[in-house]
């Protein structure tokens, strides 16, 4: 056994890495109930949400290029904001890694019933988790290779929709030559049909959409680069966020009036099928089912490694802690496997609800993160300023002002979380979750200080 991580992961794969978690489930699936409630002012939301997310990404990313760490923020809020935050933080994101991956997990067997509808979804389920599994006990430079593969089909796909979209509007392909034009982003009600409110309720749908970009803060301690890679990765999450949601929700609104959306399938369906691809369905099915694996692969990526952070640092037991010759946590990606089997229970038991149920229950989890992320980071930028040190050149700007408006945003995000009564379980749920981890973390705390006594 070797004592720690292997820094493997080149650029190539830390750039995709962050490009991948930004394009999932949340464009494919989570933007339909985004503009259901918003209508074409989804738009407007995403730009602020996308502000938002790179405002966290900043620093974290600063505090990663700093000192690139294994278990990254969890490691950044037990150093700056002490061992209770340290250990609320790393249980709390390695409880969201599983509970998104058991999602991802679901989502691919949903998406296999379409092309094996007498199949049942369970074994999908399974049989993921065991491909994804093997794949992460060999390397981590095996994981990279895999999330660049899965990123490039779906980076592929939303251009080249994009692309086959503006030549429907502009040009008139695939519509007898007449150019659909822009009118359908107004001509249903206006830019905000259903009121600024009802953009206001979209917020909480579009920030989760994004959930998972703090993955390249973990990938950091294993980056052969980090001090290069991380910069360039963070500096990139906006026009990503801007291209890939703003840009193709733009394109599919003006095609489709917003108000039929979804009632005739996907939208990528439907503009490839316009556009003279007959095999459409069986296309956007294939991307779909990537961009779960992908989330799922970087999910049982983060959720080990920040296992493995917990260990060495004596917040997990410290079996967990070690590493194989190949630099892998192998213990710790047995233990998150093992819990992530509980997917096929939930599939053979409740296949209808295990997918709303786990992302409606996590919303608070992501929250909590990203929250901890910018308390850390303005615990972090705080010494420095006392120690006269100057900050890094890569760096997050106009602190502390930005900081404090992300959190403001944050705040109001939870207070929409209980306003909603879709999303309300998410509050109870995570204050329950929290107390149990505050119980466990006295506990321990407990039992550490009687040992020396009964020695």
């Amino acid at each position: 056994m070797t004592q720690h991580l292997q820094r493997r992961l080149t650029p190539r794969h830390i750039t995709f890495m962050a490009l991948g978690m930004a394009i999932g489930a949340g464009l494919f699936l989570g933007s339909a109930d985004a503009i259901k409630l918003a209508g074409p002012s989804v738009l407007f939301a995403y730009m602020v949400g996308g502000v938002m997310i790179f405002i966290i990404m900043r620093a974290l990313g600063e505090m990663t290029v700093h000192d690139p760490v294994p278990g990254s923020f969890s490691v950044y809020a037990q150093r700056y904001l002490g061992s209770f935050a340290g250990y609320l933080t790393g249980w709390n994101y390695w409880l969201l890694m599983v509970g998104v991956g058991m999602a991802e997990a679901t989502a691919v067997g949903a998406y296999m019933q379409a092309w094996f509808p007498d199949w049942p979804r369970w074994i999908w389920v399974l049989g993921s988790v065991l491909m994804i599994g093997g794949l992460n006990l060999l390397s981590v430079k095996i994981y990279g290779e895999m999330e660049f593969w899965f990123t490039l089909i779906k980076v592929v796909t939303v251009l080249a929709m994009i692309a086959g979209g503006l030549a429907i509007i502009f040009l008139g392909w695939g519509n007898g030559g007449q150019p659909t034009g822009l009118s359908n982003l107004w001509s249903h009600g206006g830019w905000f049909p259903h009121g600024v409110m009802g953009m206001v309720l979209a917020l909480p749908v579009v920030v989760f959409s994004f959930g998972g970009v703090e993955t390249v803060g973990i990938a950091a301690g294993e980056a052969a680069q980090p001090e290069r890679t991380i910069p360039r990765a963070v500096n990139s999450v906006l026009w990503r966020i801007l291209i890939f949601y703003v840009g193709a929700l733009f394109v599919i609104m003006a095609i489709y009036p917003w108000t039929g959306l979804g009632e005739h399938g996907s939208p990528f369906v439907t503009t490839f099928a316009k556009l003279g691809i007959p095999q459409a369905a069986g296309l956007i099915n294939f991307v779909v089912i990537t961009a779960a694996l992908s989330g799922f692969n970087s999910t049982t990526f983060s959720g080990s490694r920040m296992l493995y952070s917990l260990a060495t640092k004596g917040q997990a037991p410290a079996a967990l802690g070690t590493v194989n010759t190949h630099g892998v946590p192998l213990r710790a990606i047995l233990a998150t496997l093992a819990v992530l089997l509980l997917a096929v229970l939930l599939n053979y038991l409740l296949p209808a609800k295990v997918f709303g149920m786990m992302m409606s229950i996590l919303s608070f989890n992501t929250v909590w993160t990203w929250t901890m992320v910018l308390l850390a980071h303005y615990s972090f930028r705080r010494r420095m300023r006392l120690r006269g040190e100057a900050p890094s050149g890569f760096r997050l700007r106009w602190w502390p002002f930005t900081g404090l408006v992300c959190l403001a945003f944050f705040a109001f995000v939870v207070v929409m979380l209980g306003v909603n009564p879709d999303t309300r379980v998410a509050l109870y749920v995570g204050a329950a979750w929290i107390a149990l981890l505050a119980g466990t973390y006295r506990w321990g705390n407990v039992r550490r200080s009687e040992q020396p006594a009964s020695a």
